[in-house]
């Protein structure tokens, strides 16, 4: 596959490949089963120009989890303080004989461009507004553990639409499986447009009402709003009481149903605290161990050693 930066246009057996190799990763990622060599010897340098607590510790962790060596590099601890570019330090780090890169930035096409810089395999760890594409895996799997298959399932992803890389890419992630998305904000938060990027079976609709949605959903997945992209001045003082996952919406959902969030969560904005500790509904700590896992199956991707499906 090369380099790994984005869902949107990747073929379906690609993506059910990976997944497959997240569920197998699993056990490792938890710490049930001993770890594996496959990045033994080879070094992935983290370059994470934006703040990150899941994503970075987690690609941290699927290298050790894999035998390999990891650095992390950020704004602060690196020559981009001093004017340096991006695709300048990434061509530096290149230099220094690293297998791979892990790319986060707050540019919009920014792991493209560093992609092109370098020769070196490139993963996109999140860059500006356009997508997370390990972020979708995670979540995708997640929904797979619970559900078998999300073929045919409801999913609604609700709030800061507009600056969601994390909804990007997770909506093309269902839609290509067959299920159908449903994207629920404020009309400031959540355009008409996002109903044309499906590129599978599954139908993506939007909506401004959360109480409708909620109704035939299977899993919902809250999101933050992005004020550190000004989203804030998009949004009503009612916005909790708009757009928040209280104890009595999520009593309106299916029995089976299940709420997710990529994180950092806003609780008493977007989420409530009963309704992100509800043990029975919530699978928020669970995606966390999906990332590690996803991140290895893409790390052992992007490297050439993840094993073909049935092995």
């Amino acid at each position: 596959m090369g380099d790994f930066l984005t869902i949107s246009g990747m073929k379906r057996a690609d993506l059910v490949r990976l997944l497959q190799a997240t569920r197998r990763n699993l056990p490792v990622a938890d710490g049930t089963e001993p770890s594996r060599t496959s990045l033994q010897g080879r070094v992935i340098a983290n370059l994470f120009f934006e703040d990150s607590t899941r994503t970075r510790c987690s690609f941290e962790t699927a290298v050790h989890r894999l035998g390999g060596q990891v650095f992390n590099l950020t704004p602060s601890g690196s020559s981009m303080s001093k004017g340096e570019s991006l695709v300048d330090t990434a061509r530096n780090i290149e230099c220094m004989g690293v297998t791979a890169i892990v790319v986060r930035c707050s540019v919009s096409g920014g792991a493209r461009m560093v992609a092109d810089g370098v020769k070196c395999p490139v993963i996109n760890a999140g860059d500006g507004r356009h997508e997370h594409p390990t972020q979708a895996l995670l979540d995708v799997s997640t929904l797979m553990e619970e559900f078998g298959s999300v073929e045919g399932r409801t999913v609604s992803i609700i709030g800061d639409i507009t600056n969601s890389r994390v909804a990007r890419s997770v909506t093309h992630a269902l839609s290509l499986l067959g299920a159908s998305v449903r994207l629920v904000g404020p009309p400031t938060l959540v355009s008409k447009a996002f109903e044309q990027i499906a590129e599978g079976p599954g139908a993506v609709r939007v909506m401004t009402n959360l109480d409708e949605a909620l109704d035939g959903s299977d899993a919902v997945m809250m999101l933050r709003v992005q004020f550190e992209r000004a989203a804030g001045g998009a949004i009503a003082s009612d916005y909790r009481n708009m757009f928040g996952l209280t104890p009595e919406r999520i009593a309106r959902l299916a029995p089976h149903a299940v709420v997710l969030h990529p994180g950092p969560m806003n609780r008493g904005i977007e989420i409530d605290d009963r309704v992100a500790d509800d043990p029975m509904r919530s699978r928020i700590l669970r995606q966390v161990t999906h990332g590690v896992a996803a991140r290895m199956a893409v790390l052992e991707e992007v490297v050439g050693t993840l094993e073909p499906v049935g092995r």
